[in-house]
């Protein structure tokens, strides 16, 4: 009889987020978002442009194309971000996230950090960095837990 080490909850819920990033149709950056309460995923997320819409691995990429560095420039992108597509999905489906956790491949940006404060979510873990320290900024300054995965346990 062969013992295999469980996951942890995170190990588990992180390894997921991985797999929702692969749905992603970003050239850039592919990204998984879950949102998690109870130990239970609500909703998931990755990025790419809203329903119906030409993918970016289809008509390429306008910041690639302009040279726009990471982190700048988000609002001229065709795809939303996958924290973005997981508190939309979440509420086209009528499902509260209010007090979830927030898993995800990368760092917040600004914008889904707004988003993350607005939706009620209390924690969020990442396993990448992204080039945003006033997402870090915001999310201190409303009181929600950051963690890089790896680096502390939640």
């Amino acid at each position: 009889m062969t013992t295999e080490k469980r996951p942890s909850w995170d190990e588990y819920f992180m390894q997921i987020t991985q797999l929702v990033a692969k749905r992603s149709t970003c050239l850039r950056r592919k990204v998984g978002a879950i949102l998690v309460r109870d130990k239970r995923i609500l909703c998931t997320g990755y990025n790419g442009p809203p329903r119906g819409l030409a993918h970016c691995s289809e008509v390429g990429c306008l910041r690639d194309k302009l040279g726009i560095p990471s982190g700048e420039r988000q609002e001229i992108c065709r795809g939303l971000h996958a924290e973005q597509n997981a508190i939309i999905q979440a509420a086209l489906y009528g499902i509260s996230i209010k007090d979830s956790i927030l898993y995800c491949t990368h760092q917040p940006c600004i914008t889904c950090s707004k988003m993350i404060i607005n939706a009620g979510i209390k924690k969020v873990i990442f396993l990448g960095d992204y080039p945003d320290p006033l997402a870090r900024e915001i999310l201190k300054e409303a009181k929600i837990e950051l963690i890089k995965y790896g680096e502390k346990n939640a």
